[in-house]
């Protein structure tokens, strides 16, 4: 997992393109949320792993005490106790996400309204009228602040929970 996380999007543009031409999902957002999930997920098992390997087992064996199935706990235990971890994620790949302009241009290849592609479009064809691109690209850095100010306190949480170990 750990030598996925260097692969890059970019590396496996034309194959994606290709499948996704074949399954009739160029144009559409589903190709654009597939190829993020798809590159997201062995970031996510990293970060999932190497934070649920840190829980206290004295619980996960206490919950197994109790007569709690393996479903049980984990829904019941594993995953409140994830949630840190669960929001660095969340916040990694969301800034991830909503960044990307290349994925956006090569999978939905149209006038779309994703950020990024409307950004572009305000600097003009003659490379004036930055003024504009400035102040959209200050508008759109409010989402991705708002993200994070109300997830801090659980990203912090999150990357430093496998840290120290006692």
């Amino acid at each position: 997992m750990v030598g996925l996380l260097v692969v890059p999007l970019q590396v496996a543009l034309v194959p994606l393109l290709r499948v996704f031409a074949d399954l009739g999902l160029v144009g559409t957002f589903p190709a654009v949320w597939l190829a993020h999930a798809g590159f997201g997920m062995p970031l996510a098992i990293y970060i999932l792993r190497n934070y649920m390997a840190s829980l206290p087992k004295s619980i996960i064996e206490s919950a197994e005490v109790d007569g709690a199935s393996h479903f049980q706990t984990f829904w019941s235990l594993i995953i409140p106790m994830s949630v840190p971890a669960l929001a660095a994620f969340a916040i990694f790949q969301f800034l991830w996400v909503w960044n990307d302009l290349l994925v956006a241009l090569i999978f939905l290849q149209n006038d779309t309204p994703v950020v990024t592609s409307q950004l572009r479009n305000l600097i003009g064809e003659l490379g004036q009228d930055w003024h504009l691109l400035t102040a959209g690209a200050f508008i759109s850095f409010t989402v991705p602040l708002i993200v994070f100010f109300a997830l801090q306190r659980f990203f912090v949480r999150g990357l430093t929970a496998g840290s120290v170990k006692g």
